[in-house]
């Protein structure tokens, strides 16, 4: 499947709401949010939100490799600088083992539920990848999991696999959690 990868923007954003509409704000009302400083938990709503990622977007404060099959929104893989996105998983075991902060996070992927084992996580990876290095490139670092030797649902591997990544030229660093990994890999700029 050939798949079109797009950067979340003003004219990006219906597509993009409307995948996370189809599948109830993702995450329990999530909107993506969960690793900028605003965060989720209890004090914010779907339409928090909703209205705090929309107002990040016409901002240019967040971004997201999204990708289309066609003209629909079948999955994105978020990413941003490290100030954009603070929040991480497995913050204390990060701290502990932390050195130099990277320029990039790759922190969140979502796939629609009709889309999964399709490509479209690869996909959306490859495209950030393409988008940093547009961006400028530098040290890009990401906590996926490793999934070796034992069955784990898509549906939870918001951080994608540490196969995918090794696929792409990242390296595992450390561990920070049972089988979570701080993987990295430098970009040059493109032109």
């Amino acid at each position: 499947m050939t798949y079109l990868v797009r950067a979340l923007d003003d004219e990006t954003w219906e597509c993009f709401a409307d995948l996370v509409e189809r599948h109830r704000g993702v995450w329990g009302g999530c909107w993506c949010m969960g690793f900028h400083t605003e965060g989720v938990g209890k004090d914010t709503t779907y339409e928090l939100n909703r209205d705090r990622k929309h107002a990040r977007v016409r901002a240019g404060t967040t971004h997201a490799a999204l990708v289309l099959d066609e003209d629909i929104c079948v999955g994105w893989c978020q990413y941003g600088p490290t100030d954009e996105l603070p929040r991480i998983k497995h913050r204390r075991a990060y701290d502990a083992g932390a050195t130099d902060a990277p320029d990039w996070r790759i922190t969140c992927f979502f796939v629609d539920s009709a889309h999964r084992r399709r490509g479209v996580a690869e996909a959306a990876l490859a495209g950030a990848l393409t988008l940093i290095a547009a961006a400028g490139g530098g040290v890009v670092e990401s906590y996926p999991e490793d999934t070796t030797d034992r069955k784990v649902s898509s549906s939870f591997l918001h951080n994608a696999t540490l196969s995918l990544f090794e696929a792409h030229g990242f390296e595992p660093v450390r561990r920070i959690g049972k089988d979570r990994w701080v993987a990295r890999r430098t970009l040059t700029r493109s032109t």
